[in-house]
């Protein structure tokens, strides 16, 4: 079973990247989140994850052991297959997801592709205890009161595929001394901070 790999990255795909170890190129689906902070030749360490169905062998990776972590809880819940609990890191990020089923936050759950209704209930059911412990007591999943941000302007974020907390970082960011600014320039200055940060 192959736990880590270190290695260059080779390749940068939509969801996947290849990484020579050694000369040895692995490819491996990582999440959204990983993928827009990497760039060709650079050194990397990922925790990884081998998924084996009928005659399909995948290799899941992650940056940190927590992230890995909550993606084998996630897989432990009826209906959640590997695509499904990547896309959950990816659109929400690890905190934001650990956070959204220990605080019930079904609505968040929802907004996750591929994730319906039932699906949630499911994941709040079986996790929230385990992650109860992890999260700090009384964090809300997302508390946009007083910031000034819009929670449309999260949605479209959210939708271009940035994760919660990237989203949620970029907005504080460019609403500093108490700015007010419609939906669609948050999301404008939005992007061009997070492009900075590249």
């Amino acid at each position: 079973m192959i736990g880590m790999l270190r290695g260059k990255v080779w390749e940068i795909q939509t969801d996947k990247l290849v990484l020579d170890v050694q000369g040895t190129g692995y490819l491996l689906t990582v999440a959204y989140g990983l993928l827009s902070k990497l760039h060709s030749g650079q050194e990397l360490v990922l925790y990884t994850h081998v998924v084996l169905r009928e005659e399909e062998l995948s290799l899941y990776g992650f940056s940190s052991l927590a992230e890995k972590e909550i993606f084998l809880q996630m897989l432990t819940v009826s209906g959640i297959g590997p695509k499904a609990a990547l896309s959950i890191l990816s659109t929400l990020g690890l905190t934001q997801a650990q956070s959204a089923i220990a605080g019930e936050n079904l609505t968040m759950l929802t907004k996750v592709p591929g994730i319906g209704k039932k699906t949630a209930q499911r994941l709040v059911l079986e996790l929230r205890e385990k992650f109860k412990g992890k999260v700090g007591s009384g964090e809300s999943y997302i508390s946009l009161e007083g910031t000034g941000i819009q929670s449309e302007a999260v949605e479209t974020l959210l939708a271009l595929g940035f994760s919660l907390e990237e989203a949620k970082k970029a907005l504080a960011q460019i609403l500093t001394e108490g700015r007010e600014l419609s939906v669609e320039e948050q999301v404008k200055e939005a992007l061009g901070a997070i492009a900075s940060q590249k």
